[in-house]
């Protein structure tokens, strides 16, 4: 054992030692004359240490192969368990088409949104006095003002007339050529590049006798030569790039010239996006509905809203939204009073129709009958009017965007000689209510029924001092001060 012991000591001793090679004499013979067994070079001071390894070879797994996984998976387990994941799959699956289904049935249908041209999504301003309507008083001018109008939100002009025809002389009535005191063709022609460039459209008003007392087409004997000249006079003003065409006594017209009518009819409106509006002098509802059911305008103005009697008003505005499409309809309003500006603005945007205004009067700007004022001209009144023109530009981007006020269902819901209400309901968009006082006291509303709620939030007012936009009111107790109006919106479920 003690020799074992020194063996292990010399070895260590020995490889401190220089080497000197293999073939060494001094390294063949140690110190006690044992001989060294041979051993390869080295380098001096290294030790070598072998590690033995408990198992050379580790077992690798390998999986199973083919043979072993078409056994297993034939299993009967493994055959139950896959049918029964397969079912699960298509139970849930089925289960999910039956619910989709049933979503799909009892959503509620969307409703179809009713065929609309441009002349029904916005506001139309007739400018009968073009002199009264700029600093030049001319076309000119007008073009100046395009930018200001656009910023109304007015959708389309009706200008004119504006055309050669001396008084009560059919003779010498020129449809084609402009009346030099309101400019030029040129002039006219930049008016309209300007206004289709911000959106407006321009519709020309081709009264023949403007001017005359003899009436709008002169005398009977004059309308078969009069409408012949107007069908080119039409063909040559379109093809400028105007929208549309107004012309008055339209039911004379299409009584005394039926032939001719439907030309005029055929030009217009056979035209991509042209309007033809035509104006009545009546002010019964029954012969307007007549009118508009024999003519075939696109839009009738008539004077249906110019009865001071708000029972009247309504009875008017119900019998012609149950004869006709609300495509089909207009109002506008003449002579409106200073202190009812904003009422009449609401009412006119909010009815059934295409709302048009006269002048500059009814969109706030102050129109004399020879002067339209604009903001760097006002000075007393610039306040009131400027709030004229902001409550007028808010209830027509309102209406621009609102399905009920655009096209929705008219309902009245409450009328007397002096107050009015009534809602407009499109689909699941949201409800509109607005209900206006004409007289010189205080009324309360009472409203109810299928449909409202009991309360509903103000959106525009015409004194918001007394009714505040956004505020809460009771439709049971709805409150309206002298010469007051307002619109009020609820959702579609109450």
């Amino acid at each position: 054992m003690s020799h074992g012991f020194e063996s292990i000591i010399f070895e260590a001793e020995r490889e401190r030692e220089p080497m000197t090679g293999a073939g060494g004499a001094d390294a063949d013979e140690g110190a006690d004359g044992l001989m060294e067994p041979p051993a390869a070079a080295e380098k001096n001071g290294t030790v070598k240490l072998k590690v033995l390894e408990e198992d050379e070879e580790q077992t690798k797994f390998t999986g199973l192969n083919k043979e072993e996984l078409l056994r297993v998976a034939g299993s009967p387990g493994w055959v139950r368990t896959r049918w029964a994941l397969l079912l699960v799959f298509w139970i849930g699956w089925l289960g999910m088409l039956v619910g989709a289904v049933l979503i799909i049935l009892r959503a509620p249908v969307c409703r179809e949104l009713p065929p609309t041209d441009w002349w029904n999504e916005g506001p139309l301003l007739q400018i009968r006095n073009l002199q009264a309507f700029s600093e030049t008083k001319d076309l000119k001018g007008l073009e100046q003002k395009v930018s200001t109008l656009s910023g109304l939100k007015l959708k389309g002009l009706v200008i004119g007339p504006i055309h050669a025809a001396p008084a009560d002389d059919p003779m010498n009535l020129e449809f084609e050529e402009i009346s030099p005191e309101f400019g030029n063709l040129e002039q006219f022609k930049r008016l309209l590049q300007t206004a289709h460039r911000k959106g407006v459209f321009v519709v020309l008003d081709l009264t023949p006798n403007y001017r005359g007392s003899s009436g709008p087409w002169f005398s009977s004997a004059s309308v078969t030569n009069v409408a012949e000249r107007l069908k080119s006079a039409l063909v040559f003003w379109l093809s400028e790039g105007v929208d549309g065409i107004q012309l008055p006594g339209v039911e004379d017209l299409a009584r005394m010239v039926p032939s001719l009518w439907t030309d005029i009819r055929a030009i217009i409106q056979n035209g991509t996006d042209k309007v033809l509006i035509g104006v009545t002098e009546t002010s019964s509802a029954e012969t307007v509905s007549d009118v508009l059911s024999s003519t075939g305008v696109d839009l009738l103005l008539s004077g249906v809203l110019s009865a001071s009697d708000q029972t009247e008003r309504a009875h008017s505005v119900q019998l012609l939204y149950s004869n006709h499409s609300q495509t089909k309809l207009a109002w506008s309003l003449e002579d409106l009073s200073r202190d009812l500006v904003k009422v009449n603005q609401l009412l006119l945007m909010t009815l059934p129709g295409t709302p048009v205004f006269i002048g500059g009067d009814g969109i706030g700007l102050k129109d004399d009958d020879t002067k339209v004022v604009w903001d760097s001209e006002m000075e007393l009144n610039s306040s009131l009017q400027r709030g004229e023109r902001s409550f007028f530009q808010s209830i027509s981007e309102l209406r621009g965007k609102e399905r009920s006020l655009l096209f929705g269902d008219f309902s009245l819901l409450f009328n007397s000689s002096s107050s009015l209400a009534y809602l407009r309901v499109w689909d699941q968009s949201t409800r509109f209510l607005a209900a206006f006082n004409w007289a010189a006291e205080e009324v309360e509303l009472q409203l109810s029924g299928a449909g409202l709620p009991h309360h509903a939030a103000v959106v525009r007012s015409t004194n918001t001092s007394a009714l505040p936009e956004e505020s809460s009111v009771d439709l049971r107790k709805l409150r309206l001060g002298p010469g007051q109006a307002a619109l009020v919106r609820f959702p579609h479920d109450g």
